[in-house]
């Protein structure tokens, strides 16, 4: 037995319901989520799909399917489907699986974290939405990512909660890949809709008025401005509203992560413990070992000028600048290490600094609106 569905929408969350089953009289004896039979998914881009039930409880005269979905915040259902069931004298076991085009089995988020397109498209926007803005109604407005690198974390954030414009902005202008990025993976260019903006600009001079959006997002990026990011802060301030949301996912550079080279050594806190020269040698020296990072593919020198150019940021730093631009904190999270092991090298760093791996915040712009407006 088979369902078909079509799907117009560009894509389609949360794809899931319940299958019920009924007697001859049409009385309800069973019901199943589509989660509990392997069927629920995170989300179907635009495609036509077939769903195949296989197995079956022995005293079920009918099944009916129920479909729901959710198309950026709003709940969306199918009209349920009765469909007759030829006698079956010995209960099977039930299952759901999806064929179609795309491929439902191929999607990013199959393949787990280590997929990039999955790690940023879903993780990474539902980590800025739902874990650290809440929901926030002021994502329905408009939205500025600074140092929005290929663009796939704004998809995740566009399609989720729609807001009335997104702007990605990058010197790097990695977002440029995005289409084709869509294509090896089979996804409608229709993600690219007309409310979604990427634009080539540094994050030191922002190309908009003040007060231009609702809510200000800036995953891995701080860390990489040359030169030093309080005036990118700065930047912020001015074009956040008042009481404006920001997130800020800034890397901490003596984190075991801070240093972005793990692609060349698996030592821990390797850019603590060796010489800078040392450093300089082992990364110029080495092919990296590349992740997937959707098409990006640097050179070793490229890699060794962003470590010299990242900037030095702890917690307790980032926190006295936010506060000291009238950052009031809201929401934040800390990802620690399970332990450190000290070694000599390490002993004059600071412990906090070693053990914090990750912060996440998300804080109020509490700037004072200037007299008579």
């Amino acid at each position: 037995m088979a369902w078909m569905l079509r799907i117009e929408a560009p894509v389609l969350f949360e794809v899931g319901g319940n299958l019920v089953l009924l007697d001859r009289e049409g009385e309800e004896i069973a019901r199943h989520g589509l989660a509990e039979l392997g069927a629920w998914l995170h989300w179907l881009p635009r495609g036509q799909y077939r769903l195949v039930l296989r197995g079956l409880a022995g005293h079920a005269a009918k099944v009916r399917l129920e479909l729901s979905a959710r198309d950026g915040r709003a709940w969306i259902g199918t009209s349920s489907t009765l469909h007759a069931l030829p006698e079956a004298e010995a209960a099977q076991p039930l299952s759901l699986a999806w064929s179609g085009q795309p491929d439902p089995a191929a999607l990013p988020y199959r393949r787990g974290l280590q997929d990039w397109f999955h790690r940023h498209f879903d993780h990474a926007a539902l980590v800025i939405g739902e874990y650290l803005l809440k929901d926030s109604p002021l994502l329905s407005g408009r939205i500025l990512d600074l140092g929005c690198g290929d663009g796939i974390t704004d998809l995740g954030l566009f399609w989720r909660w729609r807001p009335e414009l997104l702007v990605g902005i990058d010197p790097f202008a990695g977002f440029e890949r995005l289409p084709a990025i869509l294509a090896e993976r089979g996804l409608p260019a229709s993600l690219l809709a007309p409310g979604l903006v990427f634009l080539r600009a540094d994050g030191n001079f922002l190309p908009f008025r003040e007060d231009s959006f609702d809510v200000v997002v800036s995953w891995g990026s701080l860390e990489h401005i040359a030169g030093g990011h309080h005036q990118a802060m700065v930047e912020i301030r001015r074009v956040l509203k008042p009481d404006g949301l920001l997130f800020a996912h800034p890397g901490l550079y003596y984190s075991n992560l801070g240093h972005h080279l793990g692609e060349f050594s698996d030592e821990p806190f390797v850019h603590l413990k060796r010489s800078r020269e040392a450093l300089r040698e082992l990364v110029l020296s080495t092919t990296p070992r590349y992740i997937d990072r959707a098409g990006e593919f640097a050179s070793p020198a490229q890699y060794w000028q962003w470590f010299e150019e990242l900037n030095p940021i702890t917690v307790a730093s980032f926190e006295q600048e936010l506060r000291a631009l009238d950052f009031e904190p809201w929401r934040v999270a800390l990802r620690t290490e399970p332990v450190i092991e000290y070694t000599p090298e390490l002993l004059r760093y600071s412990m906090q600094d070693l053990a914090t791996a990750e912060l996440y915040v998300a804080c109020f712009n509490r700037k004072r609106r200037p007299p008579g407006r």
